[in-house]
């Protein structure tokens, strides 16, 4: 599995409206701004969070974007999934692909595969969004400190 853009990206504005949580709709051009994503890109990966359930948004003036509940209950992996798609680094170990392979029952690669997918979702489910938030602000605190 390979993070493109488009992840780095959606995990970047993902993180600053868990900084935000609480304080109503963010326009996507702060999010944009704070996070050095391009506005117009963002406005995609926007759409494809909301599709997702993990960001609510609203049109007008007053409107913006939030998340849709609380960061310490969005994981990283429902992110990465709604972006990227599935975490599996081989079609053979996706559960909803049918085993076109003739070797999958004797495949020794594939048990590989598989821990390596199941390594990476544990590790995805476990991060949620206020813990990167909380890491985000100690390492702030941190480089000001010591500048």
């Amino acid at each position: 599995m390979k993070i493109s853009t488009k992840g780095e990206y959606g995990i970047r504005a993902m993180i600053e409206l868990a900084h935000r949580y609480g304080q109503g709709y963010v326009q996507s051009a702060e999010i944009a701004a704070v996070r050095d994503v391009p506005e117009n890109y963002l406005y995609q990966l926007l759409i494809t969070l909301r599709k997702a359930g993990l960001v609510r948004s609203r049109r007008g003036p007053q409107g913006g974007h939030q998340l849709s509940r609380p960061p310490r209950r969005i994981s990283l992996a429902e992110v990465v999934i709604a972006l990227e798609g599935p975490l599996a680094p081989v079609t053979c170990v996706q559960d909803e692909v049918v085993q076109d392979c003739v070797f999958c029952d004797t495949c020794v690669v594939r048990d590989v595969w598989q821990r390596v997918t199941d390594a990476t979702r544990q590790i995805l489910e476990e991060t949620n969004f206020e813990q990167l938030v909380e890491r985000e602000r100690e390492r702030q605190s941190a480089a000001a400190a010591a500048s």
